[in-house]
């Protein structure tokens, strides 16, 4: 057995010498297959995700296939491997990275080109009026806007192709035909209306706000829905630029989407604006009525605030509106001029009857007109009476001051009625609204101012038909009331006899004076007012009279009473 054992042994160790270096010449060889075939994987993983297949190139650049998911597919695949190259440029050999690059960004650069180009087509034959847009065009914009130079010519594209359309279609809504001449029986045109300068402006307004409105939020469901995704990409775009961040990375630090959505809508709007403004313009200037040029301004101040909502303040479409509402305030204060020469040759004409005269009361049912309908504006309540103030001065004060000058024809006594019955025919009309408070306010101190004139007139009549002035009552330079103590008998009598004369019909007579003004209950406060001071200056004569009676007893004189029985009471009594 240990001979067997020893030559088995022999044998063992014999075969293990002569197959030693095959066992690790083939330990070696299995080594590499791993290192090989871990390098085949590695490399397998790199060219599936650096390189592209042929069809992933072909899908994204050539113009003979569609842009359908695979052209998103191959599209963001080469925006991934130009974003993991980056990875590449930091290793010691940076060959294979700058190679990856260039033809990834060439591919690249050939699949937006494509994009940029299919998305110009479909904008051909894009609705907007179309709720249901598909998400492709959306997805398609998202991804050009990375690319903000192809994506602002797009917009551009778009802006001049629904420029194009909106135009078509205001004309359209005017004539009832298209520029070609074919007529659509199925539109009512707005021309239509063109008599009644009003509806018809309105009418071209309210289209031009619905179509405006309905711009937006056809551009907003294209542009911002789903995210903000389009607004994202333009965002990381403006960043990526390089001509971006030489010139504009201090002009614009701040991406407002709002603000570029109004500035499309208001573009796409251009070529309607221009037509508003000449249809309107023509508005403004056949117009030769007061109140509508008024109620047109006020029209077009509405709807300037509600584009400038809409759009913004510097808008085109705004600015054209605000343009259109100073040329409507010019053409209203040239007519209200007009109208105040045409009422020049009235202003020296005088009136029987003291009242206020036609060309007044035609102003003041005008003015009344265009104040409702500043009322009815959208003006600010605490500006409202600033505001109005140059209407005031141009629609009101010139034929107020013709009253005025009409007024230095008559008579104190009736230019005073006449101030009284103008003034209270102005403040009827101007005390229904508050912006004209003021103006309200200061007619009523003329008219107080006025009445107080009437007074003082009415006492004078007073004292002067009852005999008592100048023989017995006088007057001192600042109005004050004085006795005349140095009266004869024969004055006295005669005095006495005048006024019993007057007194029965007194108040009758006074109140005939003052019976044209307008107003009943200022006449009768006036003609009050006037008897309490008669009565007054009476009761200081009776006390004249009883001191001289007084002094009569001593001297033997003749009695002042006796010969001037009327007492205070009965006087206040007759003219009650």
């Amino acid at each position: 057995m240990n001979v067997e054992y020893n030559d088995m042994k022999s044998q063992v160790i014999s075969a293990q010498s002569s197959t030693l270096a095959a066992v690790g010449e083939a330990a070696s060889l299995l080594e590499k297959h791993d290192e090989v075939a871990t390098k085949q994987e590695v490399l397998s993983k790199f060219k599936e995700h650096f390189i592209m297949t042929e069809e992933e190139i072909v899908a994204m650049t050539s113009t003979a296939e569609p842009v359908d998911d695979r052209f998103f597919k191959a599209l963001s695949k080469a925006k991934t491997i130009m974003k993991d190259c980056e990875l590449l440029l930091g290793l010691e050999n940076q060959r294979l990275g700058l190679d990856l690059m260039e033809k990834t960004s060439q591919d690249l650069n050939f699949g937006f080109q494509k994009l940029y180009k299919w998305i110009q087509r479909e904008f051909k034959s894009l609705n907007l009026e179309n709720p249901q847009m598909g998400y492709r065009i959306r997805q398609a914009l998202r991804i050009l806007a990375e690319r903000p130079t192809l994506f602002r010519n797009c917009l551009n594209f778009l802006s001049e192709a629904r420029e194009r359309l909106l135009s078509e279609a205001f004309h359209m809504a005017l004539t009832g035909a298209v520029t070609s001449g074919t007529e659509n029986p199925f539109v009512k045109p707005i021309d239509l209306t063109a008599h009644d300068v009003l509806r018809y402006a309105g009418d071209m307004m309210a289209w031009v706000h619905s179509t405006a409105v309905s711009e937006r939020e056809a551009l907003e469901i294209l542009f911002i829905a789903k995210g903000e995704e389009v607004i994202q990409g333009l965002e990381a775009g403006r960043r990526n630029e390089v001509w971006h961040l030489i010139a504009d990375d201090d002009k614009e630090p701040d991406f407002n989407a709002v603000r570029i959505l109004s500035d499309l809508v208001d573009q796409n709007l251009s070529g309607v604006a221009k037509l508003l403004r000449q249809r309107t313009e023509q508005v403004i200037q056949t117009n030769e009525d007061v109140v509508p040029a008024y109620k047109l301004a006020t029209l077009l101040n509405f709807y300037r605030l509600t584009f400038e909502k809409l759009l913004g303040p510097s808008s085109n479409l705004q600015k054209c509106v605000q343009s259109l509402e100073r040329e409507a305030l010019h053409q209203f204060r040239s007519l209200m001029k007009d109208n105040i020469a045409s009422a020049q040759g009235d202003f020296s004409a005088t009136t029987k009857d003291l009242a206020a005269p036609a060309f007044l009361n035609n102003a003041l049912e005008q003015l009344s007109s265009i104040m409702l309908t500043y009322d009815t504006s959208l003006s600010s309540a605490d500006s409202q009476e600033s505001d109005f103030e140059n209407v005031m001065v141009d629609g009101f004060d010139p034929f107020l001051s013709g009253c005025e000058n009409m007024a230095k024809h008559f008579n104190p006594l009736a230019a005073s009625i006449f101030i009284i019955n103008c003034n209270l025919a102005a403040k009827q009309c101007l005390a229904a609204f508050s912006f004209t408070k003021s103006r309200t306010d200061k007619i009523q101190s003329t008219i107080e101012y006025e009445a107080a004139q009437l007074v003082e007139k009415q006492s004078d009549f007073f004292r002067r038909e009852s005999g008592l002035a100048p023989d017995l009552l006088g007057k001192t330079e600042n109005g004050t009331t004085t006795i005349c103590s140095d009266v004869k008998y024969e004055v006295l009598l005669r005095v006495s006899q005048q006024l019993d004369e007057f007194l029965p019909s007194a108040l009758l007579d006074a109140k005939d004076r003052v019976k044209h003004i307008r107003d009943a209950d200022l006449a009768s406060r006036i003609t009050e007012e006037a008897a309490e001071i008669f009565c007054r200056d009476f009761e200081k004569l009776e006390q004249e009279i009883h001191r001289k009676d007084l002094a009569a007893e001593v001297t033997e004189e003749p009695s002042w009473r006796a010969i001037f029985p009327r007492t205070s009471a009965e006087i206040r009594v007759l003219l009650s």
